[in-house]
Formats: C-alpha cells, sequence, structure tokens
C-alpha cells in the first residue's frame, strides 16, 4: 500500500495560519511636499514621482488628498503607508459624520489624530514610513503643521518635508509673508520645487499645487515647471574640488 506524502499539504496549512506578513521598510518612496500659507488660505505642492529604491519608477503618484471639509494632506515616504493612513482618516471622517451633529472636524483636530496615530505606530515599532504635512481652514483661521514618522510635530507658517527642509525652506523663511496673494504663493512654490528638481534625484518635474480656502479644495492638473540646465556648475560639477577625478 502506497504511503501518501502529506507534507505539501501541511505546509499550505501552516502558511494560511501564520497569514500575510508586511515590510517594515520602505520600498516605494515620494519625496518633498512643501505647504505655505497665503493670505486666503493654504498652498501645498508636491511633485508625481515614486521611487522604487534609487529608480524612478512611478511618474503619476498623487500625494496630496483632500480631507474631510476643512483640510488638505500631502505625504512623502512610503507609498502603501500613505494609503493605509488615507484609510484610518476615511473612517475617522465617516464615523465623525455619522454623529449628524452639524459638526466636522477641523485641521487642527485631524493634525493631532495623525501625530497619534504615528506615534503609537513607533512605539510598537512598526511605523509608518512618511511624514506629514497637514493645513487647512475652518472658521477663518488657518492651519498649517507636519507630522514625521516618529511622531515629532509642530506648525508653522510654512513647512516641508525631505530635502525640502534642507533646500526649500530657507527659500522660504527669506519670501513668505503673510499677505501673500494667491499668484505669488503658487510662483514661491514653484520656485522651491525647481531647485529640488535640480538638487534632488528623486524629484521629477511633474507636480500638483493643492488649495484650500474657506470656500473648497482644489488639487491642480499635473503639469511641468520651465527649467534651465546651462548653469557652469551643471556643466562641470568637480571644478575645483580637491580630490575629485
Amino acid at each position: 500500500m502506497n504511503s501518501i506524502d502529506s507534507t505539501p499539504a501541511k505546509n499550505s496549512l501552516l502558511s494560511s495560519e501564520i497569514g500575510s506578513e508586511r515590510t517594515l521598510y520602505p520600498y516605494v518612496t515620494g519625496t518633498s511636499v512643501i505647504g505655505i500659507k497665503y493670505k486666503d488660505g493654504i498652498l501645498m505642492a508636491a511633485d508625481m514621482g515614486g521611487s522604487y529604491g534609487s529608480t524612478l519608477r512611478y511618474k503619476s503618484v498623487e500625494r496630496l488628498k483632500s480631507i474631510g471639509k476643512h483640510s488638505l494632506l500631502g505625504a512623502s515616504g512610503e507609498i502603501s503607508d500613505f494609503q493605509e493612513i488615507l484609510r484610518y482618516l476615511d473612517e475617522l471622517i465617516l464615523y465623525d459624520n455619522m454623529w449628524d451633529d452639524g459638526n466636522s472636524l477641523g485641521p487642527k483636530e485631524v493634525h493631532n489624530y495623525l501625530t497619534r496615530v504615528m506615534y503609537n505606530r513607533r512605539n510598537k515599532f512598526n511605523p509608518l514610513w512618511n511624514s506629514l504635512v497637514l493645513g487647512g481652514v475652518k472658521n477663518g483661521q488657518k492651519y498649517l503643521g507636519t507630522v514625521s514618522m516618529i511622531g515629532v510635530h509642530f506648525e508653522d507658517n510654512h513647512v516641508a518635508t525631505g530635502f525640502g527642509n534642507h533646500l526649500a525652506r530657507p527659500i522660504l523663511r527669506d519670501e513668505w509673508h503673510e499677505n501673500l496673494s494667491f499668484e505669488d504663493a503658487v510662483k514661491l512654490l514653484e520656485k522651491c520645487m525647481r531647485v529640488l528638481l535640480y538638487r534632488d534625484r528623486s524629484a521629477i518635474n511633474k507636480l500638483q499645487i493643492a488649495k484650500i480656502t474657506e470656500e473648497e479644495v482644489t488639487i491642480s492638473q499635473p503639469y511641468s515647471l520651465k527649467t534651465f540646465w546651462g548653469f557652469s556648475a551643471f556643466q562641470n560639477p568637480t571644478k575645483g574640488a580637491e580630490g575629485s577625478w
């Protein structure tokens, strides 16, 4: 009598009991997000690149999303973790709407919620690999804040994630003021995004700008910036560098 090998069946049963496992490391990531206050509300800018390691594999990744009636969210970092955060926020907004009490969550409440989520996941040693920018307007009050993947958070008149913290915020400190018109604010954001395009290898020349005011949220169609690559430093980047090849 021939015996039947049950090893494949045991392995199949064991794998179903273990369930799915998720990585603790980022795979597909987006780069900087910049947010500023302007005269009538909040503006955010982000490009649409998705890097698979160091390879720019995806070029149509939207990283600016409206949250409820009063908030706008931008994210850099792991794209799938950003999708998980959006799922959390969908549940939060749905639960808030179910009360039907005439009130709705404002940007400050959503920002506080995100800080708790990021810090909680960090304490479980399973962080969401994102840096977030949350802005909005409610009852005439503009709000703009950021939170990192370990829960470090603050609010300011202008914020940035990733390389934007190093390359864009110095520009914003010099040129931002609270009475910026919409047109001037867009030009300032485009200037920052152009610098990031020149200096950040993960940035691409395809971006969106989102606007939120008391009345509405608008996210632009993707577009490209005019660029100039004829600078002498681009032609010979190692000129004058000691020990260069």
